[in-house]
């Protein structure tokens, strides 16, 4: 019997071990789930890029940021953002944006986003010109915005500038963020204005001179007798009427 019971305890001691680590293994709390995604925010992921200053005041001072945050989060469209560094507003010409009046400034933020969201690949095939969000605030005028490349590389042009679509700061629908290099500045403010060519003037009519004769013919229209004709209807009376005389003179003599 005691060689049995000594057989026997190590089974038992692993049987209560096997116990007491299922014990604790179903005591441990399980794994928290993944919290969902809070808001997209446009001006957060700019500031997690780190060159965005000008453009991220741009966009609280316009509302715009706001406009994006509350679109992008409730469009079934998305949308893409061109977001222009902080070197890229260096390189403008001196003075560019203060001489912008607000709603011009509104217009210039508006022309970097688009209403819909875009891959790289989208923007290689898309039909050109892409509307943007500043599309019709000038009674319909278009706000485009032209896209070309190849393999990698995507250029936008506005009709003023031409640069390169860089790296992106977010790529996942709704909401796309991409890098432009230089500021886009639309062709309808900052295009030269279209001079229209000017009409050659036509060869000045010149008035008929006025014939001396003119007074005689209108009256030899109308009936009308002139002098010259009355001075020669005179004389013939007066030749008739001396003829007659000297005729009646013969008969009495």
């Amino acid at each position: 019997m005691a060689t049995i019971h000594l057989t026997l305890a190590p089974l038992l001691l692993l049987l209560l071990a096997a116990i007491f680590l299922s014990t604790e293994v179903t005591a441990q709390p399980a794994a928290p789930a993944p919290r969902p995604a809070g808001p997209i925010n446009i001006t957060a992921i700019l500031e997690k890029g780190g060159q965005f200053v000008t453009f991220i005041r741009l966009l609280n001072t316009t509302q715009i940021g706001n406009q994006i945050n509350i679109q992008v989060n409730s469009s079934s469209e998305g949308m893409t953002v061109f977001a222009p560094t902080d070197n890229a507003f260096q390189n403008l010409k001196p003075g560019t944006l203060n001489k912008l009046s607000p709603d011009d400034q509104v217009k210039l933020i508006l022309y970097h986003v688009s209403p819909k969201f875009y891959t790289m690949d989208d923007l290689l095939s898309v039909s050109n010109p892409v509307r943007t969000q500043a599309t019709g605030r000038d009674g319909g005028a278009v706000y485009g915005i032209n896209f070309t490349g190849q393999g990698n590389q995507v250029n936008v042009s506005t009709g003023v500038i031409e640069t390169r679509v860089s790296n992106a700061l977010r790529k996942e629908r709704p909401l796309a963020v991409y890098v432009v290099d230089m500021v886009l500045l639309p062709e309808e403010m900052f295009g030269e204005p279209k001079k229209s060519s000017p009409v050659a003037p036509g060869p000045k009519s010149k008035s008929p001179a006025v014939s001396d004769d003119s007074s005689d013919d209108s009256s030899k229209k109308a009936g009308v007798p002139s002098e010259k004709s009355g001075s020669g209807e005179m004389k013939a009376g007066l030749g008739f009427g001396l003829g007659l005389v000297l005729l009646c003179l013969t008969f009495i003599v």
